[in-house]
């Protein structure tokens, strides 16, 4: 695999995974000589990607404790989902009128991927094949500056995604209602596919309700 252009996105990259695969868990504290060390790296680069993970809520710092994994939140989990629901319906209605074969077939291409990985019981990967799948469904509307801040909402839930995708039934239901997402843009159904996604992301939601909070506590 070939290594992002800069020392800090290596950092990030890096520390991203962990924190989806569960290599550092909900709570855990970020041991920055160790990471640093293990990564080849000095700590100045990290700890510009754990501000980085801050801003985006994935760590938090306290004083003269440092910086820790944060615990999964339900309020947090719902507000983001709320506001993921008002700007990817707006970004998937406008994709819907605009879709080239081209971006159907990237569509496929990563729905293909979800599924590989998926067989293959490879969280990390399946949670990269998915966010390549939903943003090439929303790419095509040529919305930059909503899709940036869509970027930063599903930065700040990959942790969620790796516990959502802990289970066989959760899987599968991903990849059957991708089925019909897929068949939705394919015949550039707009009010399906905001539907689709709608309860794609609703799903998610409620299996996560009694995980969260019983996590917590």
């Amino acid at each position: 695999m070939r290594r992002p252009p800069t020392t800090q996105e290596f950092v990030l990259g890096e520390l991203r995974r962990s924190i989806v695969s569960g290599e550092l868990a909900p709570g855990q504290p970020i041991r920055q000589d160790s990471i640093a060390q293990g990564l080849g790296v000095s700590r100045v680069p990290l700890r510009e990607a754990l501000k980085t993970l801050e801003a985006e809520g994935q760590v938090v710092y306290q004083p003269h404790r440092g910086y820790s994994v944060a615990e999964l939140s339900l309020s947090d989990l719902l507000e983001v989902y709320r506001m993921r629901e008002l700007l990817e319906a707006e970004a998937a209605a406008v994709a819907t009128e605009r879709f080239t074969d081209t971006d159907l077939a990237r569509i496929t291409d990563a729905q293909h991927d979800v599924e590989r990985a998926a067989d293959g019981g490879d969280l990390v990967a399946m949670i990269a094949a998915n966010r390549r799948f939903h943003f090439a469904l929303l790419e095509p509307s040529g919305m930059p500056r909503l899709l940036r801040v869509v970027r930063t909402l599903w930065d700040a839930t990959d942790a969620y995604r790796a516990v959502y995708y802990n289970s066989d039934t959760n899987r599968t239901r991903v990849r059957h209602e991708h089925d019909g997402i897929v068949a939705a843009a394919q015949n550039r159904r707009a009010d399906d596919l905001v539907r689709l996604l709608d309860e794609h992301r609703r799903h998610a939601v409620d299996a996560l309700r009694g995980t969260i909070t019983s996590e917590v506590d």
